[in-house]
């Protein structure tokens, strides 16, 4: 996808890969950005800075996300690119015990991280497919990919929302709709200080590093948006031999939580 000319929808927008994202696309010529946010300021900052339209929306609640889609496209008439970015960062309150985690941080976890890719799909799909083509990049994490010490919840949720985007692409890509994921390690954005050991591992990208990846990756109609590449090596060595694979990450998982007994 070349963005020249595209109308986009971002959201979590505020802050951010979203922010980051919105920035570079308007650099990149996009003819129209909305921006939302659960942080209605926040949208209107970062929506001011590149010309775009702000919007406030809790992508949990689907109302809120339809009248995102709707406003997009009242305003620019259509919605070529769908950036499902918003996520929200979970972590268990027992580092030492994989259902220490609420029932509501649980549903929390869930609506965020997975139904709210649904709920944006579900309202942009139909204007898509009525034009013969969109696009739709789901912000999910590596850890959709690999796991997340210290976060079930965060782990089993972007897992999800993995597998619905590969629906997604397997379902719709004959009516011309594309699909890429956005698995990133380590951030430089106010989540990583919630994914702990995450600093750990490979480096930490601006954000500005990982919007040029999408770019790329948009540009190249990649399923797989991958910033840190080793991700992918990771990857290979979890599926021919997945044993040694937990082996690693329990290892991992037992440094990471020395050094918080240290710290």
């Amino acid at each position: 996808m070349n963005l020249q000319g595209k109308v986009v929808v971002i959201t979590g927008g505020g802050g951010g890969i979203g922010k980051a994202l919105a920035e570079r696309f308007h650099a990149e010529g996009a003819a129209g950005i909305l921006v939302a946010d659960l942080d209605g300021e926040a949208a209107a900052a970062t929506a001011d800075a590149v010309g775009g339209v702000p919007a406030q929306a809790n992508v949990a609640v689907e109302a809120d996300v339809q009248r995102m889609v709707a406003l997009a496209e009242e305003r620019f008439g259509r919605i070529d690119l769908m950036c499902s970015n918003a996520g929200v960062p979970v972590r268990d309150p027992d580092f030492n015990n994989a259902t220490s985690a609420s029932n509501e941080v649980w549903t929390l976890g869930w609506e965020v991280n997975v139904m709210a890719h649904v709920y944006a799909a579900r309202a942009a799909l139909p204007g898509m497919i009525a034009r013969g083509g969109g696009y739709f990049l789901h912000t999910v994490s590596a850890a959709g990919l690999l796991s997340q010490p210290g976060s079930p919840v965060y782990a089993t949720t972007k897992h999800a929302a993995t597998g619905f985007a590969e629906a997604l692409a397997i379902t719709h890509r004959s009516q011309g709709i594309g699909v890429s994921i956005l698995c990133p390690q380590a951030v430089d954005t106010p989540m990583i200080r919630d994914a702990r050991g995450s600093q750990a591992v490979d480096g930490v990208l601006s954000p500005a590093e990982v919007a040029q990846c999408v770019v790329d990756g948009l540009a190249a109609e990649t399923f797989l948006i991958l910033p840190h590449p080793q991700v992918l090596t990771y990857m290979q060595r979890k599926t021919s031999d997945y044993d040694r694979w937990i082996g690693g990450m329990v290892r991992l998982r037992d440094k990471i939580a020395a050094s918080l007994a240290g710290g």
